[in-house]
Protein backbone atom coordinates (compact mmCIF):
# COMPACT_ATOMS: atom_id res chain seq x y z
CA UNK A 1 0.00 0.00 0.00
CA UNK A 2 1.21 3.50 -1.03
CA UNK A 3 1.63 6.44 1.86
CA UNK A 4 -0.83 8.30 -0.09
CA UNK A 5 -4.02 5.89 0.25
CA UNK A 6 -3.66 6.09 4.41
CA UNK A 7 -3.86 9.05 6.93
CA UNK A 8 -2.59 9.78 9.88
CA UNK A 9 -5.01 11.03 12.50
CA UNK A 10 -3.84 12.32 15.46
CA UNK A 11 -6.20 14.10 17.06
CA UNK A 12 -9.53 13.38 18.60
CA UNK A 13 -11.50 15.28 16.52
CA UNK A 14 -10.71 14.24 13.48
CA UNK A 15 -11.66 10.38 14.18
CA UNK A 16 -15.07 9.85 13.10
CA UNK A 17 -16.13 7.52 16.40
CA UNK A 18 -18.53 5.65 14.05
CA UNK A 19 -15.75 4.18 12.05
CA UNK A 20 -13.85 3.83 15.64
CA UNK A 21 -17.36 1.54 16.88
CA UNK A 22 -17.28 -0.26 13.42
CA UNK A 23 -13.36 -1.37 14.19
CA UNK A 24 -14.20 -2.07 17.69
CA UNK A 25 -16.94 -4.43 16.58
CA UNK A 26 -15.12 -6.10 14.12
CA UNK A 27 -11.31 -6.26 15.20
CA UNK A 28 -9.83 -9.73 15.83
CA UNK A 29 -8.30 -8.02 18.36
CA UNK A 30 -10.73 -5.67 20.08
CA UNK A 31 -10.78 -5.30 24.30
CA UNK A 32 -13.32 -2.25 26.16
CA UNK A 33 -10.02 -0.43 26.50
CA UNK A 34 -9.58 0.45 23.20
CA UNK A 35 -13.28 1.56 22.83
CA UNK A 36 -15.03 5.14 22.48
CA UNK A 37 -16.85 4.44 25.92
CA UNK A 38 -12.94 3.83 27.53
CA UNK A 39 -11.44 7.05 25.84
CA UNK A 40 -14.68 8.94 26.72
CA UNK A 41 -14.18 7.24 30.96
CA UNK A 42 -10.39 7.85 30.72
CA UNK A 43 -10.86 11.66 29.29
CA UNK A 44 -13.72 12.35 32.10
CA UNK A 45 -10.65 12.17 34.67
CA UNK A 46 -8.40 15.03 33.97
CA UNK A 47 -6.91 14.93 37.36
CA UNK A 48 -5.51 11.25 37.07
CA UNK A 49 -4.53 10.90 33.47
CA UNK A 50 -4.38 12.64 29.84
CA UNK A 51 -5.88 10.34 27.26
CA UNK A 52 -4.53 10.06 23.94
CA UNK A 53 -6.47 8.72 20.79
CA UNK A 54 -4.02 7.86 17.04
CA UNK A 55 -5.81 6.25 14.14
CA UNK A 56 -4.83 5.22 10.46
CA UNK A 57 -7.79 4.64 7.70
CA UNK A 58 -7.51 4.72 4.25
CA UNK A 59 -8.71 6.91 1.66
CA UNK A 60 -10.98 6.41 -1.05
CA UNK A 61 -11.61 8.00 -4.55
CA UNK A 62 -13.84 11.07 -2.97
CA UNK A 63 -10.88 11.63 -0.37
CA UNK A 64 -13.35 10.13 2.64
CA UNK A 65 -15.62 11.41 4.87
CA UNK A 66 -15.94 13.03 8.66
CA UNK A 67 -12.14 12.62 9.57
CA UNK A 68 -10.85 11.98 6.07
CA UNK A 69 -10.64 8.20 5.40
CA UNK A 70 -13.58 5.94 4.61
CA UNK A 71 -12.19 3.28 6.84
CA UNK A 72 -10.18 2.74 10.11
CA UNK A 73 -7.61 0.30 10.04
CA UNK A 74 -6.06 0.61 13.53
CA UNK A 75 -6.51 2.69 16.53
CA UNK A 76 -4.00 3.50 19.36
CA UNK A 77 -5.94 4.78 22.26
CA UNK A 78 -5.06 5.38 25.93
CA UNK A 79 -3.60 7.98 28.93
CA UNK A 80 -0.45 9.42 30.19
CA UNK A 81 -0.45 8.83 34.02
CA UNK A 82 -0.29 12.22 36.21
CA UNK A 83 0.39 12.16 39.97
CA UNK A 84 -0.22 14.74 42.50
CA UNK A 85 3.35 14.53 43.42
CA UNK A 86 5.39 16.50 40.91
CA UNK A 87 8.69 14.51 41.90
CA UNK A 88 6.80 11.35 41.62
CA UNK A 89 5.41 12.25 38.46
CA UNK A 90 8.26 13.41 36.81
CA UNK A 91 10.10 10.02 37.39
CA UNK A 92 7.19 7.88 36.85
CA UNK A 93 4.94 9.21 33.83
CA UNK A 94 3.93 6.78 31.74
CA UNK A 95 1.76 6.00 28.31
CA UNK A 96 -0.24 2.88 28.93
CA UNK A 97 -2.06 1.28 25.90
CA UNK A 98 -4.73 -1.05 27.97
CA UNK A 99 -5.68 -3.54 25.70
CA UNK A 100 -3.26 -3.29 22.63
CA UNK A 101 -4.08 -2.16 19.65
CA UNK A 102 -7.05 -2.30 17.88
CA UNK A 103 -6.84 -3.72 14.50
CA UNK A 104 -8.41 -4.54 11.59
CA UNK A 105 -7.84 -7.81 10.23
CA UNK A 106 -6.53 -6.73 7.05
CA UNK A 107 -3.93 -3.95 8.43
CA UNK A 108 -1.43 -4.03 6.59
CA UNK A 109 2.41 -3.84 7.70
CA UNK A 110 2.81 -0.24 6.15
CA UNK A 111 -0.20 0.92 8.59
CA UNK A 112 0.73 -0.46 11.31
CA UNK A 113 4.59 0.95 10.91
CA UNK A 114 3.14 4.37 10.82
CA UNK A 115 0.79 4.24 12.88
CA UNK A 116 3.16 3.28 15.83
CA UNK A 117 5.39 6.04 14.63
CA UNK A 118 2.91 8.84 15.17
CA UNK A 119 2.44 6.89 18.51
CA UNK A 120 6.08 7.31 19.36
CA UNK A 121 7.26 10.71 17.82
CA UNK A 122 3.92 12.32 19.87
CA UNK A 123 4.55 10.60 22.99
CA UNK A 124 8.28 9.94 23.60
CA UNK A 125 8.20 13.77 25.02
CA UNK A 126 5.25 13.04 27.55
CA UNK A 127 6.26 9.69 28.89
CA UNK A 128 9.45 7.99 30.17
CA UNK A 129 7.94 4.67 28.58
CA UNK A 130 5.10 2.94 26.41
CA UNK A 131 3.62 0.21 27.24
CA UNK A 132 0.67 -1.54 25.79
CA UNK A 133 -0.91 -4.60 27.40
CA UNK A 134 -2.01 -6.92 25.48
CA UNK A 135 -5.27 -9.31 25.80
CA UNK A 136 -4.72 -10.50 22.96
CA UNK A 137 -2.04 -12.35 20.37
CA UNK A 138 0.07 -10.14 18.63
CA UNK A 139 2.60 -12.26 17.63
CA UNK A 140 1.48 -11.81 13.79
CA UNK A 141 2.66 -8.06 13.86
CA UNK A 142 5.88 -8.32 15.96
CA UNK A 143 8.21 -7.50 13.06
CA UNK A 144 6.00 -4.11 12.79
CA UNK A 145 6.40 -3.21 16.54
CA UNK A 146 9.90 -4.40 16.62
CA UNK A 147 10.95 -2.37 13.69
CA UNK A 148 9.42 0.52 15.85
CA UNK A 149 11.47 0.18 18.31
CA UNK A 150 9.70 -1.47 20.06
CA UNK A 151 10.73 -4.67 22.94
CA UNK A 152 8.75 -7.53 23.65
CA UNK A 153 8.22 -8.42 27.46
CA UNK A 154 6.49 -11.82 28.24
CA UNK A 155 3.11 -11.18 30.25
CA UNK A 156 1.00 -14.38 31.28
CA UNK A 157 -2.79 -13.90 32.05
CA UNK A 158 -5.76 -16.91 32.29
CA UNK A 159 -8.92 -17.05 29.82
CA UNK A 160 -12.03 -18.74 31.12
CA UNK A 161 -14.10 -20.50 28.56
CA UNK A 162 -17.76 -19.27 29.74
CA UNK A 163 -19.53 -20.35 26.72
CA UNK A 164 -21.74 -22.24 29.07
CA UNK A 165 -22.35 -22.00 32.78
CA UNK A 166 -21.63 -25.81 33.42
CA UNK A 167 -18.57 -25.76 31.33
CA UNK A 168 -17.37 -22.75 33.63
CA UNK A 169 -18.23 -24.59 36.82
CA UNK A 170 -16.55 -27.59 35.76
CA UNK A 171 -13.05 -26.27 34.81
CA UNK A 172 -12.77 -24.97 38.53
CA UNK A 173 -10.13 -26.85 40.68
CA UNK A 174 -12.10 -29.01 43.19
CA UNK A 175 -10.92 -26.86 46.31
CA UNK A 176 -11.43 -23.66 45.01
CA UNK A 177 -14.95 -25.08 44.23
CA UNK A 178 -15.53 -26.44 47.51
CA UNK A 179 -14.61 -22.87 49.13
CA UNK A 180 -16.99 -21.48 46.76
CA UNK A 181 -20.22 -23.99 47.06
CA UNK A 182 -19.92 -23.89 51.05
CA UNK A 183 -19.26 -19.56 51.31
CA UNK A 184 -23.17 -19.68 49.11
CA UNK A 185 -24.25 -22.84 51.12
CA UNK A 186 -23.53 -20.21 54.49
CA UNK A 187 -24.88 -16.82 53.12
CA UNK A 188 -22.74 -15.59 50.43
CA UNK A 189 -24.72 -13.73 47.93
CA UNK A 190 -24.46 -11.94 44.84
CA UNK A 191 -25.60 -8.73 44.59
CA UNK A 192 -25.83 -8.15 40.91
CA UNK A 193 -27.52 -3.73 40.50
CA UNK A 194 -25.47 -2.80 43.39
CA UNK A 195 -26.64 0.70 44.69
CA UNK A 196 -23.65 3.66 44.77
CA UNK A 197 -23.01 3.13 49.01
CA UNK A 198 -22.82 -0.69 48.07
CA UNK A 199 -20.13 0.06 45.79
CA UNK A 200 -18.96 2.54 47.93
CA UNK A 201 -18.53 -0.75 50.58
CA UNK A 202 -17.07 -2.06 47.70
CA UNK A 203 -14.30 0.30 47.29
CA UNK A 204 -13.70 0.24 51.12
CA UNK A 205 -12.50 -3.26 51.13
CA UNK A 206 -10.38 -2.60 47.80
CA UNK A 207 -8.46 0.07 49.56
CA UNK A 208 -7.89 -2.35 52.61
CA UNK A 209 -6.59 -5.32 50.01
CA UNK A 210 -3.95 -2.35 48.26
CA UNK A 211 -2.90 -1.24 51.62
CA UNK A 212 -2.08 -4.42 53.66
CA UNK A 213 -0.88 -6.49 50.32
CA UNK A 214 -0.80 -5.28 46.85
CA UNK A 215 1.20 -2.07 48.29
CA UNK A 216 0.44 -0.06 44.86
CA UNK A 217 -1.25 3.08 44.36
CA UNK A 218 -4.96 2.96 43.84
CA UNK A 219 -7.34 4.79 42.17
CA UNK A 220 -9.36 7.39 44.00
CA UNK A 221 -13.27 6.74 44.59
CA UNK A 222 -13.99 8.91 41.58
CA UNK A 223 -12.54 6.52 39.56
CA UNK A 224 -15.36 4.04 40.51
CA UNK A 225 -17.97 6.06 40.57
CA UNK A 226 -17.41 7.19 37.30
CA UNK A 227 -17.21 3.55 36.12
CA UNK A 228 -20.52 3.07 37.89
CA UNK A 229 -22.55 4.88 35.34
CA UNK A 230 -21.40 3.49 32.13
CA UNK A 231 -23.35 1.00 30.74
CA UNK A 232 -20.64 -1.54 30.32
CA UNK A 233 -19.70 -1.72 33.86
CA UNK A 234 -20.75 -4.29 36.09
CA UNK A 235 -20.79 -4.51 39.60
CA UNK A 236 -20.61 -8.29 40.96
CA UNK A 237 -20.19 -7.60 44.51
CA UNK A 238 -20.48 -10.20 47.35
CA UNK A 239 -23.05 -9.58 50.49
CA UNK A 240 -22.96 -11.31 54.14
CA UNK A 241 -25.20 -11.21 56.50
CA UNK A 242 -26.40 -7.50 55.03
CA UNK A 243 -22.84 -6.08 54.90
CA UNK A 244 -20.61 -5.89 51.12
CA UNK A 245 -17.65 -8.04 51.92
CA UNK A 246 -16.27 -8.27 48.29
CA UNK A 247 -16.72 -8.38 44.45
CA UNK A 248 -15.40 -7.74 41.33
CA UNK A 249 -15.61 -4.50 39.08
CA UNK A 250 -15.59 -5.69 35.32
CA UNK A 251 -16.01 -3.66 31.89
CA UNK A 252 -17.65 -5.53 29.00
CA UNK A 253 -17.14 -6.01 25.29
CA UNK A 254 -19.93 -7.23 23.57
CA UNK A 255 -20.14 -10.86 22.56
CA UNK A 256 -16.45 -10.82 22.67
CA UNK A 257 -15.59 -10.70 26.61
CA UNK A 258 -15.98 -9.86 30.62
CA UNK A 259 -12.95 -7.93 31.58
CA UNK A 260 -12.20 -8.46 35.68
CA UNK A 261 -10.64 -4.92 36.02
CA UNK A 262 -10.45 -5.11 39.67
CA UNK A 263 -11.05 -7.97 42.53
CA UNK A 264 -11.33 -8.16 46.39
CA UNK A 265 -12.57 -9.91 49.45
CA UNK A 266 -12.25 -9.68 53.13
CA UNK A 267 -11.74 -13.57 53.33
CA UNK A 268 -11.05 -12.65 57.10
CA UNK A 269 -14.59 -11.26 58.16
CA UNK A 270 -16.15 -14.43 59.05
CA UNK A 271 -14.62 -17.87 59.07
CA UNK A 272 -15.55 -20.44 55.95
CA UNK A 273 -16.92 -17.81 53.82
CA UNK A 274 -14.20 -16.67 51.04
CA UNK A 275 -15.50 -13.97 49.21
CA UNK A 276 -12.37 -13.39 47.13
CA UNK A 277 -13.25 -16.59 45.25
CA UNK A 278 -16.89 -16.23 45.12
CA UNK A 279 -16.54 -12.80 43.74
CA UNK A 280 -14.48 -14.23 40.61
CA UNK A 281 -17.09 -17.08 39.73
CA UNK A 282 -19.86 -14.43 40.13
CA UNK A 283 -17.96 -12.68 37.15
CA UNK A 284 -17.90 -16.16 35.40
CA UNK A 285 -21.00 -16.73 36.22
CA UNK A 286 -22.66 -13.65 35.16
CA UNK A 287 -20.39 -13.57 31.82
CA UNK A 288 -21.42 -17.16 30.39
CA UNK A 289 -25.27 -16.42 31.35
CA UNK A 290 -25.08 -13.14 29.30
CA UNK A 291 -23.61 -14.30 26.10
CA UNK A 292 -19.63 -13.34 26.79
CA UNK A 293 -17.98 -16.36 25.83
CA UNK A 294 -14.55 -15.58 27.74
CA UNK A 295 -14.03 -14.13 31.39
CA UNK A 296 -10.55 -12.41 31.20
CA UNK A 297 -8.71 -12.08 34.43
CA UNK A 298 -6.27 -9.03 33.27
CA UNK A 299 -3.06 -10.54 34.35
CA UNK A 300 -0.75 -13.23 36.16
CA UNK A 301 2.48 -11.77 36.14
CA UNK A 302 5.66 -12.51 34.42
CA UNK A 303 6.25 -16.12 33.60
CA UNK A 304 10.26 -16.44 35.28
CA UNK A 305 8.84 -14.53 38.49
CA UNK A 306 6.71 -16.69 41.71
CA UNK A 307 3.38 -14.95 41.47
CA UNK A 308 0.90 -15.53 44.36
CA UNK A 309 -2.00 -13.88 42.47
CA UNK A 310 -1.33 -16.42 39.51
CA UNK A 311 -1.91 -19.26 40.94
CA UNK A 312 -5.15 -18.37 42.76
CA UNK A 313 -6.51 -17.61 39.90
CA UNK A 314 -5.34 -20.92 37.73
CA UNK A 315 -7.50 -22.31 40.49
CA UNK A 316 -10.31 -21.19 38.07
CA UNK A 317 -9.58 -23.57 35.08
CA UNK A 318 -8.81 -20.46 32.80
CA UNK A 319 -6.31 -20.99 29.45
CA UNK A 320 -2.54 -19.50 30.81
CA UNK A 321 -2.04 -17.41 28.19
CA UNK A 322 0.99 -15.49 26.92
CA UNK A 323 0.32 -12.19 24.79
CA UNK A 324 3.16 -10.08 26.57
CA UNK A 325 3.46 -6.22 26.59
CA UNK A 326 5.29 -4.07 24.05
CA UNK A 327 7.58 -1.19 25.70
CA UNK A 328 9.29 1.67 24.19
CA UNK A 329 11.60 3.53 26.34
CA UNK A 330 12.42 7.02 25.29
CA UNK A 331 13.76 7.98 28.28
CA UNK A 332 16.07 5.00 29.50
CA UNK A 333 18.16 6.81 32.60
CA UNK A 334 14.48 8.33 33.88
CA UNK A 335 13.36 4.58 33.21
CA UNK A 336 15.66 3.04 35.19
CA UNK A 337 15.63 6.00 38.44
CA UNK A 338 11.65 5.45 38.56
CA UNK A 339 11.69 2.05 38.10
CA UNK A 340 14.17 1.72 41.15
CA UNK A 341 12.27 4.55 42.91
CA UNK A 342 8.70 2.60 42.28
CA UNK A 343 10.78 -0.54 44.35
CA UNK A 344 11.61 1.47 47.09
CA UNK A 345 7.70 3.14 47.42
CA UNK A 346 6.22 -0.26 47.17
CA UNK A 347 9.46 -1.75 50.20
CA UNK A 348 8.38 0.59 52.57
CA UNK A 349 4.71 1.04 51.47
CA UNK A 350 5.06 4.83 50.93
CA UNK A 351 2.39 6.76 48.76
Amino acid sequence: MYLSEMQILTAYNDIDRRQWQRLTDESPVATWFQSPEAYDFFASLPALMTPFVFAVGRKGPGGGDEGGVDRLTGVVAGYVTRENNYVKQYFTRRAIIYGGPLLAEDISDEELHELLSAVVRYLSSRAIYIETRNFNDYSRWRPVFERCGFRYQPHLNFHVDTTSVELAQTNIGKHRWKYIRLSMRDGANMVENPTIEQVQEFYDVLVELYRTKVHTPLYPWIFFEKLYSLPSTRYLLVEFDGKIVGGTCCVSLDNKALYEWFVCGNDNYHKGIRPSSVATWFGMKYAAEHGYPRFDLMGAGKPDEPYGVRDFKAEFGGQLVEHGRWLFIPKPLLYYIGKLGVKLLKLYNIK
